[in-house]
């Protein structure tokens, strides 16, 4: 657990797709530099960041975008880390081998080592989220990073409505979660308000959740949705970290995190020590 007044500079993206897996890529690099001008110290790009978000259809075409980890496209973005002395956290479609295939987000340190990898847990199956098409479930836990910057924790998109992995990560030391999504407008529109702050109050960490945003039309016709970005960080009281970012705008939202309102707050509310493992029963339960 940090101490003191020690303060993170996080960023988080939201973007719209290029039409190209190359120039995605490209874009997302510039996001780097971009926020390493502004002083950032952590960036993390939304979900799935390289390639469309390819569950509104199910098409094994899409298989193409997967990547190995470690590989090529990982490994563009280590040398950028080290360049930039930046903790990149890199949502990717990964294969572990032919047929093998994950929703996984790669965390690499300010010098360019890999940390580790956290692959999605909770896939849906529901219309224009076909994910059980693309992904098996993850099979890595709820690791925590321990960054340049801090221990940092993964949750990705539809994992956010299932509150026991907040919890591991919190148990597991998380002092920022990034929740890198892909979430259209409807019901989820009042649950986006609602539960990565909710989580953050209940976990005692920062979360960094970061959507899409944009209409990929041209790439899915008349099943595309319009993404609605409204990106934000908060804080451990359940606060926003300044303004939430823009429902339609392409932007990188940097702000300063201070990780010694954790102990603060977990010195006023003792959660951890007053919870009740012993008697959860049923949350395990097969």
């Amino acid at each position: 657990m940090s101490d003191g007044n020690n303060i993170v500079r996080a960023a988080i993206t939201q973007a719209t797709w290029t039409g190209d897996e190359e120039s995605m890529i490209v874009k997302h690099e510039g996001f780097v530099r971009t926020a390493a001008e502004q002083g950032a110290q952590i960036i993390c790009f939304q979900e799935l960041f390289h390639g469309p978000y390819f569950g509104i259809v199910q098409d094994s075409k899409y298989y193409e975008f997967a990547h190995r980890v470690p590989g090529p496209l990982v490994e563009r973005f280590q040398k950028l880390a080290a360049e930039c002395n930046m903790v990149i956290v890199l949502p990717v479609y990964e294969e572990e081998q032919p047929g093998v295939l994950y929703n996984t987000a790669v965390v690499i340190d300010a010098d360019g080592t890999v940390l580790g990898k956290y692959r999605k847990h909770h896939i849906p199956h529901l219309p224009q989220f076909w994910e059980k098409f693309y992904f098996r479930p993850g099979n890595l836990g709820y690791p925590v990073f321990d960054t340049k910057v801090g221990k940092v924790g993964i949750y990705i998109c539809y994992d956010r409505h299932f509150p026991e992995g907040w919890r591991e990560l919190g148990l597991n030391g998380a002092e920022i979660v990034f929740n890198p999504s892909a979430t259209k407008p409807g019901l989820s529109n009042r649950l986006w308000e609602l539960e990565q702050p909710a989580a953050a109050v209940a976990n005692q960490y920062y979360i960094g959740a970061n959507n899409r945003i944009g209409n990929e039309a041209d790439e899915f016709g008349d099943e595309a949705v319009t993404f609605y970005g409204s990106s934000y960080f908060v804080d451990p009281q359940g606060n926003y970290v300044g303004d939430r970012a823009s429902t339609g705008t392409e932007e990188i939202l940097i702000r300063d995190l201070d990780l010694g309102l954790i102990r603060e707050v977990r010195n006023s509310w003792q959660f951890y020590r007053d919870r009740r493992p012993d008697s959860y029963e049923s949350i395990t339960a097969p």
